[in-house]
């Protein structure tokens, strides 16, 4: 990619862009209950949309950094470091005290100052389809 990439909010147009972006990680992001267009930033590169990521604020005390993708051939341009970092910044804006991430891939946030907190409680799922 040889045209600068741009990191801002997201504007009134970009939800589809963002979506289609999403379902490129069918396996590894939650692809309903996605985050309104207020919560997100974008990764602009001229008028394309390559990149996403959503701050979802919960409360003052935690808020999550929810639905990062970035286009597959735009990956290791520091794109989504960028865009957690948009994150951070608002969540501090907003002081709130703790930011959130549930990922497949840990290392990418803890290289990015988060922290795995193994003795904290753990989620635990119920997969209904394979029950019945």
């Amino acid at each position: 990619m040889t045209t600068e990439v741009r990191i801002r909010p997201a504007r009134p147009g970009d939800m589809p862009a963002i979506k289609e972006l999403i379902s490129l990680y069918p396996d590894d992001l939650m692809q309903r209950n996605l985050p309104r267009l207020p919560s997100f930033f974008v990764a602009a590169s001229g008028a394309e949309i390559v990149g996403c990521c959503a701050l979802q604020v919960y409360s003052r005390r935690l808020a999550e950094v929810r639905s990062l993708a970035v286009r597959p051939d735009c990956q290791r341009q520091g794109i989504a470091a960028r865009l957690v970092d948009a994150c951070r910044q608002r969540a501090r804006r907003r002081r709130v005290r703790q930011l959130l991430a549930v990922t497949s891939r840990p290392g990418f946030f803890e290289r990015r100052g988060f922290k795995v907190h193994s003795g904290w409680r753990t989620a635990v799922f119920d997969d209904l389809d394979a029950a019945q």
